[in-house]
């Protein structure tokens, strides 16, 4: 799961992607990464982590990293926020097979949009990420 800084949306997706996982004991490996190295080791912004909890989920312990071309060796679904991401993630594939490892994270294209300035769009955004995830688990099963 990869957005800009790692610290509210792909936070919330891999937190809540690992929770429902976990609970199928599926053993598949999760994680999120940015974009951007402003917030490499801080924690999830207290807005994710608190609307998480609030829905029985707790990514308190996640800390942000960076998103590096090593990642397409590590995982085979590379999944985006919007395409602002999309477009840094391509240009760090090496090949045609990495490439088609990248996807947005909603079908079709869709943007999640970035809550950090708007904090009354976090529960909005957990809900979208929650219902992907769980649309991602029964395709993926």
């Amino acid at each position: 799961m990869v957005c800009l800084g790692n610290i509210c949306r792909s936070p919330l997706a891999e937190g809540i992607m690992r929770h429902l996982v976990n609970e199928q004991n599926l053993g598949w490996e999760i994680a999120s990464a940015g974009t951007g190295d402003w917030h490499i080791g801080r924690a999830p912004d207290y807005r994710s982590i608190e609307v998480a909890k609030n829905y029985g989920y707790d990514i308190s312990a996640q800390r942000a990293k960076l998103f590096t071309s090593e990642c397409f060796d590590e995982f085979d679904h590379i999944l985006v926020m919007d395409k602002n991401n999309y477009k840094t993630v391509l240009k760090l594939a090496k090949n045609e097979e990495q490439k088609n490892k990248v996807q947005f994270f909603l079908a079709d294209n869709g943007e999640v949009i970035d809550p950090y300035h708007h904090s009354h769009l976090f529960e909005y955004v957990f809900n979208e990420v929650e219902a992907r995830c769980k649309k991602l688990i029964k395709e993926w099963k």
